[in-house]
């Protein structure tokens, strides 16, 4: 498995990791699926801000990806960066979201980021207890913050220093 900067041209799959996602779980909250110019610009604005994409490939199969952005506006939270991991049904509990996180955190580390957070519905007990692992807290919970499937989701903040 190789741990790669994502480019435009992962951005199709991406979309079709992503996207059933969207569509069908509580995993996020966001219910509006990404097209492939959306990823392709997220993917761009990422890099350009000295942020980082990454995705995991296996051969020609695009397994997940990573990838980390400012967690709140204004310059009193520029060390405190907010991360996404997604991987594809096919490689949960292979590693992989474990190897992007690393490679995604010493990204971070060497961009002088203090803190990373991950913001994960309180629905994913699995996402929940894959940080844990990685060494994040729990230092925060807002229950009913959003709502999708016309079920009310609270969000659970979780945090590592680097």
């Amino acid at each position: 498995m190789k741990i790669l900067p994502a480019s435009a041209d992962d951005a199709a799959v991406i979309a079709a990791i992503w996207n059933p996602i969207i569509r069908d779980t509580t995993i996020t909250f966001n219910s509006v699926e990404k097209s492939t110019l959306d990823i392709t610009a997220l993917i761009n604005e990422r890099h350009a801000a000295g942020y980082e994409f990454l995705v995991a490939r296996q051969g020609d199969m695009l397994l997940g990806f990573a990838s980390y952005g400012q967690f709140r506006a204004g310059v009193g939270y520029a060390n405190t960066k907010e991360h996404t991991v997604i991987l594809a049904d096919n490689a949960r509990g292979k590693g992989v979201g474990r190897a992007l996180m690393a490679a995604l955190e010493s990204h971070a580390r060497t961009n002088n980021v203090h803190s990373m957070i991950g913001g994960v519905s309180d629905d994913n007990s699995t996402a929940i207890a894959f940080h844990e692992a990685l060494g994040y807290q729990q230092v925060g919970h807002i229950p009913q913050a959003g709502r999708k499937f016309d079920h009310w989701l609270g969000i659970v903040f979780l945090q590592k220093f680097l």
